[in-house]
């Protein structure tokens, strides 16, 4: 079966919005400690003591969305893999903003709203690519 006429603009759009996930991720590995001090001390803290685990699964998280996008432009089934591991890896390093270090005390309630966002994108870019392999437009 032929792809939509909507995939390709969807696919772009979500692969920009992934790469903008890695400008984030890229941004946080290279904070300063000058930058890191204009910070409130209790977010200091946080970024401080960050885990290995959440660092991982937030690379895990932009890297496997974004290769997810282009193969999701390249009509290859193999997105649909990597949109699971995208999720998975967002829901863990939500765990940790949420259940872990309390990113509301800390951000306040804006702090739910990309959160939200993100998880939306990406179960919206599972769901399209589940479906691109069932009716076959992804091979």
């Amino acid at each position: 079966m032929t792809a939509p006429n909507w995939l390709k603009p969807l696919a772009w759009a979500a692969l920009i919005w992934n790469l903008l996930g890695v400008i984030a991720f890229v941004m946080q590995m290279m904070i300063s400690p000058e930058m890191l001090s204009k910070l409130p001390a209790e977010q200091q803290v946080a970024y401080a003591n960050t885990p290995i685990w959440s660092t991982i699964a937030f690379a895990v998280a932009v890297f496997a969305g974004s290769l997810g996008c282009v193969f999701l432009l390249a009509k290859k089934a193999l997105a649909y893999m990597l949109f699971i591991a995208s999720l998975i890896a967002i829901i863990i390093q939500q765990y940790y903003n949420f259940m872990v270090i309390d990113s509301i005390a800390l951000f306040g309630s804006n702090a739910l709203l990309m959160p939200t966002l993100v998880i939306i994108a990406a179960i919206i870019l599972l769901l399209v690519s589940r479906r691109g392999k069932t009716e076959r437009w992804l091979s």
